[in-house]
């Protein structure tokens, strides 16, 4: 089984790597439900070129920020959540090859497997393309993120982070709305969008509690307004 080749292609695009050994590429999107040669040990050791290379930029881009700053954004960026948004704007669900039950069960939007998936992703850059081009990669994954700005927010609740933004210029608070569920009964997954009476821009996030939804729906909108403010508001 293999993934829909145009989902693929859009794939390779977004990464922006020339493969030499397409295999790599085809075992990082296979779960293990799909058969024995899985993603997992690719994931293992995409988690720690992932880690390496957000270090690196963080300490390259952020040279007054402290250690244990430097940590929670870290931490932030390399959270499950984070990962599996970006695996999204990637368009790795569409890729991914699963069983036919994982597939029904709602996997294609578990934030734990596309987050897998991601750290795969990268785990066969590394192997197929050397660590520098793994970190570029990593990099482009977060290269519009303000992280001095945000060192502190990130370190917090992200409904609390984005309720003391939000107070502190005024504005009212966010509404929080279950739009979808995807899965079973007994592997629920809640989708909930975060949106501000005020302003056009929303959060959306998934998660297997829809306390765990709002708090990736949170974040994301949070991340949104410290990227680009409101004019007015900053």
């Amino acid at each position: 089984m293999k993934p829909p080749a145009q989902a693929l292609a859009q794939l390779r695009q977004a990464l922006g790597v020339p493969w030499h050994n397409e295999a790599l590429l085809h075992q990082a999107l296979r779960h293990r439900s799909s058969g024995p040669k899985h993603n997992e040990r690719l994931e293992f050791l995409g988690d720690a070129v992932l880690n390496l290379a957000v270090a690196d930029l963080l300490y390259q881009r952020c040279q007054s920020m402290s250690e244990g700053d430097l940590s929670r954004v870290r931490a932030h960026l390399v959270r499950q959540e984070t990962l599996a948004q970006l695996a999204h704007q990637l368009g790795v669900p569409a890729c991914l090859v699963l069983s036919e039950g994982e597939a029904r069960s709602g996997g294609r939007q578990r934030p734990s497997l596309l987050a897998d998936a991601l750290e795969a992703l990268l785990g066969a850059v590394y192997l197929d393309q050397g660590a520098t081009a793994a970190q570029r990669v990593a990099a482009g994954w977060f290269a519009n993120i303000d992280f001095a700005s945000s060192a502190q927010t990130f370190g917090k609740d992200a409904k609390t982070a984005l309720q003391e933004w939000l107070q502190a210029r005024g504005r009212g608070l966010p509404k929080y709305e279950v739009v979808a569920t995807h899965g079973l009964a007994h592997q629920q997954q809640f989708e909930v969008a975060c949106q501000l009476g005020d302003d056009t821009r929303c959060g959306t996030g998934l998660g297997p509690s829809r306390r765990a939804a709002e708090q990736a729906a949170a974040s994301m909108l949070l991340e949104q307004l410290l990227d680009a403010p409101e004019p007015g508001h900053d």
